[in-house]
């Protein structure tokens, strides 16, 4: 028997496994946990308290759709309104960033009932201004269910429609609280409460 086969670790030679191999094999057990035990953002997500916020896709063409108002409920700063079944998520979202363009020049009081009649901030001062397709979910027992939010006691409200089923039926929402200076004016194209619950239609717009 030669040298050579005695003795295998010879000056020159390499020993074991090619380190590209190994690089490679490490590389490929890397892709493999992220894409097989990493779980993905979608299953992540819980449902209902997270959701996109990004802008919404919008028609800058969209007609300005009629609205009606349905109730006020003075006790909760709010204000249902009602627009036709077949309105797009453009034109709700054109009405909402109007409200807010009337708002900002004095004239919303035009549009819509005061929710602070008299106060030193305005009419609108504090207002919860809801936008459905369905009457039946803009009556004044629906908006208080949605303006005390997801996490108040069902048991106190038994004949009360259900958060979760009011929710879902809000076209759009803008809210107005002239005492945050920071961020007065907030919508979007369905709903979300301020703990982050949101229907699944739920879109920012501003």
């Amino acid at each position: 028997m030669s040298d050579e086969s005695k003795n295998p670790y010879q000056e020159g030679k390499r020993a074991g496994i090619h380190p590209l191999i190994v690089i490679f094999a490490v590389l490929i057990g890397l892709w493999l946990f992220v894409f097989l035990i990493v779980p993905s953002s979608k299953n992540k997500q819980a449902a209902g308290t997270e959701g996109p916020t990004g802008p919404a896709i919008e028609d800058p063409e969209a007609a300005p759709v009629l609205f009606k108002v349905q109730a006020v409920v003075s006790d909760m700063n709010a204000i249902s309104l009602s627009v036709p079944p077949e309105a797009t998520d453009s034109q709700v979202a054109g009405l909402l960033k109007r409200f807010k363009s009337d708002r900002l020049a004095g004239t919303l009081i035009d549009l819509l009932p005061p929710t602070t009649p008299g106060h030193k901030l305005g009419d609108h001062a504090v207002a919860d201004i809801y936008i459905v397709s369905d009457a039946q979910y803009a009556q004044a027992d629906v908006i208080r269910t949605l303006t005390r939010g997801a996490h108040a006691p069902g048991n106190l409200y038994p004949q009360a429609v259900p958060f979760e089923t009011a929710m879902e039926a809000i076209r759009g929402h803008y809210r107005i609280d002239l005492n945050d200076t920071g961020n007065p004016d907030s919508a979007s194209l369905g709903f979300a409460d301020e703990s982050g619950v949101h229907s699944r239609q739920y879109r920012k717009i501003f």
